[in-house]
């Protein structure tokens, strides 16, 4: 009974990304919509999940919040970096027309799985402290990873990735929480290695929402509308927050 409880939950989450991704496949001619919500939702777990995290867990660390914010730092610069210098290839750039880089796609999935897998690790971690705790963590996570389905099936599109290769990447991330939470059947991660993860991968969240999603949710047509989806999520992000 131990493991039964997070492997049921962890199972839910595959099927929760699963199903997300395949939301927005289906509706991929308004994919602008959808990252444009997107968008929104990325901004409210850093601002809403991941950020208040790290700041309770600062009350028991011996880390201090500069190390955090260096951490934050570093995920949002690594991934600017990687996009510029070795994702994108920069000959002839001006000569493509509404051009894409499927690169950017898959990496920015990959950043997006590792999230996942952490976040399967949390639940794994939770039912280990205590059942409750176990059951609210796996709320959140099933609450939020339909969301990362979406993500990931959007940027994956977006960036002009075929519709297989984007559902291969999208059964990536809906694993990923599995294999986090057999993960914490095996291993115990420091407290300190979490907390600068969760800061490392808060920069790569606002990168990924800021520089990508935003961006590209606006580029062929900017409204009201698009800007009320975003908002629309942040809000969605702290309904969900505050009632888990």
């Amino acid at each position: 009974m131990e493991f039964l409880y997070p492997a049921i939950f962890a199972i839910i989450t595959f099927f929760s990304t699963f199903l997300g991704g395949l939301f927005a496949l289906k509706f991929k001619n308004k994919i602008h919509f959808i990252m444009a919500f997107t968008a929104g939702v990325l901004m409210g777990v850093v601002s809403f999940d991941v950020l208040p995290e790290i700041i309770e867990q600062l009350k028991t660390s011996s880390l201090g919040s500069i190390e955090v914010m260096a951490a934050l730092v570093s995920g949002f610069l690594l991934f600017h970096i990687l996009e510029k210098t070795i994702l994108i290839h920069h000959a002839h750039e001006s000569e493509y027309a509404d051009h894409k880089h499927p690169n950017v796609g898959v990496f920015s999935a990959l950043a997006l799985a590792g999230h996942s897998f952490m976040d399967g690790a949390s639940i794994g971690i939770g039912f280990q402290v205590s059942p409750a705790l176990g059951f609210l963590i796996a709320v959140a996570v099933i609450s939020h990873d339909f969301t990362d389905g979406m993500n990931t099936m959007a940027l994956m599109l977006a960036n002009k990735n075929s519709v297989k290769k984007s559902k291969i990447f999208l059964a990536i991330d809906a694993a990923a929480p599995v294999l986090g939470m057999a993960s914490t059947f095996f291993f115990k991660f420091p407290e300190n290695f979490l907390i600068l993860y969760l800061g490392f991968f808060a920069g790569f969240l606002l990168y990924i929402g800021a520089s990508d999603i935003l961006p590209e949710a606006h580029s062929k047509q900017s409204s009201l509308k698009m800007v009320g989806l975003t908002v629309l999520g942040v809000i969605f992000i702290f309904i969900i927050t505050c009632l888990v």
